[in-house]
């Protein structure tokens, strides 16, 4: 068997992530994460709030290590992996099973680390376009990762980080908040939290409005 995936950046920020985290998902029951990645993140995090079932997803080619991480953690918040992303034009595909609640069929959150600045642009609108089809009422969205203001670096490194994105894939590269904030609150999502994490990072919070009636 081939060693589990690992990334050491899941091991520097998870705390300061889980921190965040910790702050808004005391009463949500599900979870769901796009672009898991390694699954460290997973682990950890479903092993720190055991109360959600935390669903991990990615593209089909890193299920087998994020199943590796879920499978030597052996949680009984942790089904296995999901094949999923984002699809230019059709949101984000293939559809998940949702949770039901209640009545209610959708996640009380979506959290996503360190994509939006991996994926063309076309393909973060496609994600943002997929979320209110996965989302509860009320449901959280929470992104980890570098984000630009006023079309501005927040520091050097970024600037050098976004240059490495660029000449590695021309359509990746540091995106500018008030970009991504545009696209949320496009579907109907309000900025809860943005709060400043270590190596200039940021973790973003959206609550999906409920829509309103009559």
């Amino acid at each position: 068997m081939t060693a589990k995936p690992h990334a050491e950046s899941c091991d520097r920020n998870r705390e300061p992530i889980l921190a965040v985290l910790r702050r808004h998902l005391g009463d949500a029951r599900s979870v769901l994460e796009i672009g898991s990645g390694t699954g460290q993140h997973a682990v950890h995090f479903a092993a720190a709030m055991p109360w959600l079932r935390w669903q991990a997803s990615d593209h089909r080619d890193h299920l087998c290590g994020i199943g590796q991480w879920l499978d030597e953690a052996a949680l009984p918040n942790t089904p296995a992996p999901l094949e999923l992303q984002a699809v230019v034009g059709a949101g984000l595909r293939p559809a998940p099973p949702l949770p039901v609640v209640d009545g209610v069929a959708g996640f009380d959150a979506v959290f996503t680390a360190n994509t939006l600045h991996i994926m063309g642009w076309d393909a973060v609108q496609a994600l943002f376009a997929g979320l209110p089809s996965l989302m509860a009422p009320g449901a959280l969205f929470i992104a980890y990762g570098p984000f630009n203001y006023g079309d501005n670096f927040s520091s050097d490194s970024n600037r050098a980080f976004d240059g490495w994105l660029k000449a590695r894939d021309p359509r990746s590269g540091i995106r500018d908040f008030e970009a991504v904030d545009a696209l949320a609150r496009a579907q109907g999502m309000e900025l809860r939290e943005d709060a400043a994490m270590p190596a200039n990072n940021r973790t973003l919070v959206w609550r999906r409005t409920p829509a309103r009636t009559g």
